[in-house]
C-alpha cells in the first residue's frame, strides 16, 4: 500500500537534520573574537549581531506571503542557499560590514524557516499532519542537540579549532541544500492558491503539537510556524486569490482572534517572552566570554546548549501530566515563572561564576520552554487552522518588533551601546517588569470574579426574597379564604 505522505516526509527530515547541525553554533562569539577573526567584544555585540535582529524583522512579513503565493518549495531552496552563503562568509571573511552582511542572509534564512513548517500540510492528508509533524520537529531538535555536542566534543576531546567546526558546519548545509530538489511542488497553499468548495473556518483546529515535545521547537524555534485548515468535501480544482483580498482576509480574521480575552493574555506573554529570550540566547555566549574567555581556559558551551535543548523538551513534556486549570492560574503561572526567568537572568549577571551562568542559562530555556508549550495549547486550543497560523504569525512579529526596539537602544553602538553586563541586568528587569505585569493581571481577574460572584449572589437573593414573598402571599390568600 502506498504512503504518499513518506517520501516528503523524509526528505524534509533529512533536510531539517543538516540544517539544524551546526557544531560552530555554540561557540559562535568565541569564534569571531578569537584568533581566526579577531573581531572585538564591541564589534561584535553592538554592531554585528543587531543585524540579524533587522533583517529578520524587516524580511518575515514578506517572506511569510512569498511562502504561500510560491508555495513553499521554492522559498524551502532559497533558504537552503542562505545558510550556504552565510557559512561560506562567515569561513572567508573577517571585516564588520561583511560580517553585517552575514547576519542579513542569517536572518533570510531564520524568517523563511516557515517554509519548512508549512510544506507539508499541503501535500499531506489532515489524518497524518500530527504524524508527520512529530517526526520533523524531532528531527530538528535532534539535530541542534547534536550539533552542539559533536562541537563540544571535538574541541574538548579532539582539540580542534574552531574554525573547522565552521567547516562541517558549511558542509553539513551544502547536504541539506540538496533534499529539497526533490520535493513535489504543492498545488495548492493556504491563501493564495486554496481548493474551490473549501469553508475557510470550517474545521476545528486539533493542536498540532499534541506532543509538548514536539512543541518545544516554538523557541526560535519559538514561533515561525504555519499550519493548513482542515477541509472537507474538497475539490481537486484550485483558485487563487488576489494580494488584496489576501490581506483583507487576514485583518478580518485577526480582529476575530484577538477579541478573545483568553488568547490575547497568552499572546501578550507570548511575545513579551520571546522578545527577552531571543536576546538573551543571541547575547549569552558574549556574557560567556567575558566571564570567562575561551583563549585562556576551556568552555563548555556545546554541552549547555545540548543540556539545555534537551532538559527543556522534557519540561515540556512533563507538563502534559500536570492538570491544572488554565483559565483560573494562568496569569499567576506566568506572573511566578516569569519571575522564575528573571531570577535566572539576573544570577547570570551578578554572580560572575561561569557554573553558576550555565546552570541559570539551562534553568532559564527549560522554563520559557515549558511555557511555552502551554501557550502553544492555549492559544491553538479553538483556532481553526489557518488562524492557527496567523495568530503565531503575528505574536512572532510583535516579539521580533520588540527585540528590535530593545536592541536600537540598548545593544546597537548607534544607541546606547551598553556593556553586555548592563544588557543582562537589563533583560534580567524586563522579566521582572513581565511577572508583574502578569501578577497584576492575576488580581484583576480575581477581582472581577469577586464582583460578578456579588452581582450573582445578590441576584439569586433578590430571587429567593421574591419567592418567598410569593408563597407567603399565597399562604395569606388561603388563610383569609379560610
Amino acid at each position: 500500500m502506498s504512503q504518499p505522505w513518506l517520501c516528503p516526509t523524509v526528505l524534509l527530515c533529512i533536510y531539517g537534520f543538516f540544517c539544524s547541525y551546526r557544531p560552530l553554533e555554540p561557540f559562535l562569539t568565541p569564534f569571531l573574537m578569537g584568533p581566526d577573526k579577531n573581531l572585538t567584544e564591541k564589534m561584535v555585540v553592538n554592531e554585528i549581531y543587531p543585524f540579524w535582529t533587522y533583517s529578520y524583522l524587516v524580511l518575515l512579513f514578506p517572506v511569510f506571503l512569498a511562502t504561500d503565493y510560491l508555495r513553499y518549495k521554492p522559498v524551502l531552496i532559497v533558504q537552503a542557499a542562505s545558510f550556504i552563503v552565510t557559512y561560506v562568509l562567515l569561513v572567508k571573511v573577517r571585516s564588520v560590514p561583511s560580517m553585517q552582511l552575514l547576519e542579513f542572509f542569517f536572518g533570510l534564512a531564520t524568517a523563511t524557516e516557515v517554509a519548512y513548517y508549512s510544506y507539508i500540510y499541503s501535500v499531506v492528508e489532515p489524518s497524518h499532519y500530527q504524524k508527520v509533524t512529530g517526526l520533523c520537529r524531532s528531527v530538528t531538535l535532534l539535530g541542534s542537540a547534536v550539533g552542539s555536542l559533536t562541537g563540544q566534543i571535538l574541541v574538548s576531546v579532539g582539540q580542534v579549532r574552531l574554525f573547522y567546526l565552521s567547516v562541517i558546519t558549511l558542509v553539513s548545509s551544502c547536504v541539506a541544500f540538496v533534499a529539497p530538489w526533490f520535493l513535489p511542488m504543492p498545488s495548492k497553499s493556504l491563501f493564495f492558491h486554496q481548493i474551490e468548495g473549501s469553508s475557510q473556518d470550517e474545521a476545528t483546529h486539533e493542536p498540532m503539537n499534541s506532543s509538548p515535545l514536539i512543541s518545544t521547537l516554538e523557541d526560535s524555534e519559538s514561533n515561525r510556524q504555519l499550519g493548513a485548515d482542515k477541509r472537507t468535501g474538497l475539490k481537486k480544482r484550485t483558485s487563487s486569490a488576489g494580494l488584496l483580498e489576501v490581506l483583507k482576509m487576514l485583518w478580518a480574521d485577526f480582529l476575530q482572534c484577538y477579541s478573545s480575552s483568553t488568547l490575547l493574555t497568552w499572546s501578550v506573554w507570548w511575545a513579551l517572552s520571546t522578545c527577552g529570550y531571543l536576546q538573551v540566547i543571541n547575547y549569552a555566549q558574549a556574557l560567556w566570554e567575558k566571564i570567562l574567555p575561551s583563549t585562556n581556559s576551556e568552555i563548555y558551551n556545546g554541552y549547555v546548549e545540548t543540556i539545555s535543548t534537551l532538559l527543556g523538551a522534557l519540561a515540556a513534556f512533563v507538563v502534559s501530566f500536570v492538570k491544572v486549570s488554565w483559565a483560573v492560574w494562568g496569569e499567576l503561572a506566568l506572573c511566578i515563572f516569569s519571575g522564575v526567568i528573571a531570577v535566572c537572568v539576573y544570577l547570570m549577571v551578578t554572580i560572575k561564576n561561569i557554573w553558576v551562568c550555565y546552570t541559570s542559562y539551562v534553568l532559564f530555556r527549560a522554563t520559557y520552554m515549558l511555557l511555552i508549550t502551554i501557550a502553544t495549547f492555549q492559544i491553538a486550543a479553538n483556532l481553526s487552522m489557518k488562524r492557527y497560523a496567523l495568530v503565531f504569525g503575528v505574536n512572532t512579529f510583535i516579539a521580533l518588533l520588540l527585540q528590535t526596539l530593545l536592541t536600537v537602544i540598548v545593544v546597537d553602538s548607534a544607541g546606547l551601546g551598553l556593556d553586555i553586563f548592563l544588557q543582562f541586568f537589563i533583560y534580567a528587569s524586563y522579566f521582572t517588569a513581565v511577572a508583574a505585569i502578569f501578577f497584576i493581571a492575576w488580581l484583576y481577574k480575581i477581582v472581577k470574579r469577586r464582583r460578578s460572584g456579588d452581582q450573582t449572589d445578590s441576584g439569586l437573593n433578590v430571587l429567593a426574597s421574591t419567592e418567598v414573598d410569593t408563597v407567603v402571599s399565597k399562604d395569606m390568600r388561603h388563610v383569609t379564604e379560610a
